[in-house]
Order: C-alpha cells, then structure tokens, then sequence
C-alpha cells in the first residue's frame, strides 16, 4: 500500500460529536397548556367535553365564507394571493372599525393592526412593552394563554384579586401603589375562565388607577358580542381617563370562524408603531387571503345577523346547563349565572379536589377543566371552568348526568 494511503486509511482521527446546545432558559417559566392537554385526552367521540372554550363548529357560516373567498379569487386573484401590508387589508380594518364605533368606541381604520388571531396581538404587545423582570398585573384567575406570553417575555406577573364581579379596584390600587407595574391585563367582558364581566364603575377604576400610576391597560374583548341578557358595558378604552393607555384586542375567532386566525389592537400610535414592527420580524404580515375574504363576507354578509343567531343558540345551552347544575353537583358548590360568553364558574365545596377528580369524570365519558392552573397566585383546589357552547341542550344533559357520577 502507497504510504500516503496506510495514513489516511490508519490514522484517521475519529469525529467527536459535541451536543447541540440546549432549548433558551425562557422556556422554563412556561408551562404547557393544561386545557390543549385535557382536549387531547378528551378526544374520543363518546366523551361529552365541556372543557373546550371553542364556537360550535354547525354554526359557522360555512356557504357564506366559501362564497367570499370565490368572489375574491375571481375578482382580484393576484392581489389576494400576493404579500401585502403588514397594517392589515385597508378594506378588513375599515370595516373593524366602524363595528367598534357602533359599540361606543370611536375608532379610525389608521387606529387598528390586523394580527393573525388576538392570541398574536398580545405577543405583539407584549414584544413592544414587556423588558424581562418588569411587572404585570393579571387578575386571578387568568387566561391561560396571557399567563404564557408574559411567561416567555421573562416578566413578573402579579395577580390582583378578584371577586364575583371581577377584579376588585381596591386590592388593584393597592398592589399598583406597591409595585411598579408596566401593564394591566384582564378580560372584562365574559371572562376566560369565569364568564364574569366587570360592571361600568369597576371599569372606571380600572382607568383612573392606570392613569394615576402610569400603566398601560391590555383590554382583551374576544366574547364581548356573545351576550344572551343584560346591558352592554362600554369598553374600558372608551373611558377619557384610559383613552391614551389603553390597548383593546379583538377576534373574529368566536364570531366567524377561529380557523381563519384573525384578530386586531387598536393602539394609541406609539404602541401600535412598535407593534407593526415586532409583526414585520414574526410573519411579516396576516394571511392576504383570509383578510381579504374576511373583508368580503363583511361587505357582502350580514354577521350581526350571525351573531344573533349564534347568540340565541349558546343561551339556551347556557340555560340547559344552569338548570342541570343543581343535580349534578355536590351539595355546598357554587357557580354563577354569565350574561354572555362561553362558561360557567363552579366552585365545589370544601374537600373537593377538581384536578384530582377529573379522571374520575373521564371514566364516565364527560370532562372539564379544573379551575387551579388559571390561578397566578394560590389556587382554589375546587374550581372547574365548564363551557357549554359546543353541545346540544339534550347533549348537555346527559353530560351533567355523567358528571354527578364523580361524585358518588
């Protein structure tokens, strides 16, 4: 064998393979989804699930939607299949517009950025306005997605109490006084999980403390058009006292259909600025298409009519569940009555454990979400969230008749 060969064939050093370096330490103050993993597990068709916050699937305006996107792809397919403007379809935020001016809430096309779902909003807010260790106040409990974003950002959430109409001004005065806190987030109107909304004069609170401590107020509104009774409460952003701080997000997620991933800020200027550029680095800009035919349906279709509908069907759902809740839960639990939006609250007595007892409820092929992971601070171990939009009245029956068998 020529020397050169005996060299490379014999001493050909053997590769070290170094590890790849870890997932960012970010990830570990986030925790996964509670409510995706119940879904999951609740999969199966016999199980009759009340822990999904989702629209009825039978009720989408599936003929109307299917008709905007063919008048868009045969009038102007070029355009609609093209990139666009990372604001958002000039004719989509024209119309988003005047449906929250008709709500009390003066509001200009300039005004709004059109995000890919309101779950992409509050990252984007989140990018433009959370340093890593800044404060945010969240009431407790909370949506359990807004606890994960401001996760990922490194912030140090900080829960405001609540009770049964909400977050309690006093305990938000305090806490604001003794923290210095960069933002405010709570759903006002038909909360996630407790289906609360939060009366007019709480709502002013909320604006004069932001005003007097100088923080910015998150407003989420995904459920604010699902309302079955009661007088609307205007939007803490049409308050004087929070017009310049406060950030309101929207969806077409529970009106329309969640899988077209449409959502809005409507943000003073500066915020909003700060919030097209964070949008430019994470996807340049929403869906042309499903903007597009989002804006169609809108001009060719009557969605308040939708709504109506859609509200009509969820009241009576909610009505069926009220009145099966007495038989199906033990005695000394407690729930409320929502005006409007997709759930109920239950608090079971003392000694009951909702986490624990969701297998339990499994076995007998119906399922919740227990209420401790939507909690910031402690926990109340007997809370359960239980929505009721997306089974039949008779459907929902049945199901609390599975459920009083957990607690036998």
């Amino acid at each position: 064998m020529h020397p050169v060969a005996s060299v490379l064939t014999n001493a050909a050093p053997s590769l070290t393979s170094v590890p790849a370096p870890a997932t960012a330490s970010r990830l570990g103050n986030v925790a996964s989804s509670p409510v995706r993993e119940i879904l999951a597990l609740t999969a199966r068709p016999e199980v009759i699930s009340f822990a999904g916050g989702l629209p009825a699937p039978e009720l989408f305006d599936t003929a109307g939607i299917r008709a905007a996107y063919d008048r868009v792809l045969t009038e102007n397919p070029q355009a609609a299949l093209q990139y666009s403007t990372t604001e958002g379809d000039p004719e989509l935020r024209a119309a988003v517009a005047a449906r929250l001016t008709a709500r009390e809430l003066p509001t200009d096309a300039d005004d709004l950025l059109i995000t890919t779902g309101s779950q992409q909003a509050l990252t984007l807010l989140t990018t433009a306005l959370v340093e890593p260790g800044d404060v945010v106040l969240v009431e407790d409990p909370c949506y359990l997605a807004a606890l994960q974003t401001f996760g990922f950002a490194g912030a140090r959430v900080v829960p405001v109490p609540t009770d049964d109409q909400g977050i309690v001004p006093e305990a938000l005065e305090e806490i604001a006084v003794r923290e210095k806190a960069t933002l405010l987030y709570l759903v006002p109107t038909f909360q996630n999980p407790t289906g609360r909304t939060l009366p007019a004069e709480r709502r002013h609170a909320v604006a004069e403390a932001a005003a007097r401590h100088g923080f910015w107020i998150v407003e989420d509104d995904p459920y604010g058009e699902l309302r079955y009774e009661g007088e609307r409460v205007r939007p803490i952003a049409a308050d004087p006292a929070a017009a310049d701080r406060t950030v309101l997000l929207g969806s077409f997620s529970k009106v329309m259909a969640p899988g077209l991933r449409l959502g809005f800020l409507r943000a003073p200027a500066e915020v909003r600025h700060a919030c097209v550029i964070a949008k430019q680095a994470a996807d340049l800009h929403t869906s042309t298409i499903d903007q597009a035919a989002a804006a169609r349906y809108l001009r060719d279709s009557d969605l308040d009519a939708h709504v109506a509908t859609m509200r009509a069907v969820y009241r009576e759902r909610r009505d069926a569940m009220l009145e099966g809740l007495p038989g199906a839960l033990p005695e000394g639990s407690r729930w409320n009555r929502p005006e409007g939006g997709m759930f109920i609250w239950v608090t079971l007595p003392a000694g009951h454990d909702a986490t624990a007892l969701l297998r339990t409820a499994v076995a007998h092929e119906v399922a919740y979400v227990p209420g401790a992971p939507f909690f910031c601070g402690e926990p109340d171990p007997g809370a359960m969230r239980l929505s009721f939009t997306t089974h039949s009245a008779d459907e929902i029956r049945e199901g609390l008749r599975r459920l009083a068998k957990t607690f036998v």
